[in-house]
């Protein structure tokens, strides 16, 4: 009678979590309909191509997320500085969030800092109705300062030569 008991409680512990019927859709199916970039501003305050490096004069950075579907999704963004000098690790430095209606499948977030970006190493991290689909890391770079050359060089003079009487 023990073993019976042990034996069908296996079963139904084994049935339940090989079950898809728990309401949710595997990570990965949903991974799969996303697409997800980062972009510079194309210099009319939209998203220009995908880039995956910044420099800490590009503001405002921009996160372009495309669904595969049409039905309503709330979509969130954190962008998170992972090694930035001063900033404790982990810090959030935006969060956004937003709920497509009926028939939206894109949707456009902006992140930007109130003068110019601290150099270093961000992530954003982007989530789909709560669950985490999608984290990006990438560097943002100090700004390279060109070299400065005078064009001006001293005049060499010409050694003053002796005359002999």
């Amino acid at each position: 009678m023990r073993y019976l008991k042990y034996n069908l409680l296996l079963i139904v512990a084994i049935a339940f979590y090989a079950s898809p019927a728990n309401g949710q859709l595997p990570a990965s199916d949903e991974k799969a309909e996303v697409s997800i970039y980062l972009a510079k501003d194309d210099g009319d305050g939209k998203a220009g191509d995908a880039v995956s490096e910044f420099g800490v004069n590009d503001v405002p950075i921009h996160c372009v997320v495309k669904l595969g579907s049409p039905e309503p999704a709330t979509v969130r963004m954190l962008l998170v500085a992972v090694k930035v000098n001063g900033v404790r690790s982990e810090t959030k430095v935006v969060s956004a969030s937003f709920t497509t209606t009926e028939g939206q499948n894109e949707v456009y977030f902006q992140g930007k800092p109130h003068k110019a970006w601290v150099a270093g190493v961000y992530r954003a991290d982007i989530y789909l109705n709560g669950t985490m689909i999608k984290s990006i890391e990438f560097p943002i770079k100090a700004a390279m300062v060109a070299p400065v050359s005078n064009s001006f060089a001293p005049v060499k003079s010409k050694p003053k030569s002796k005359k002999k009487h």
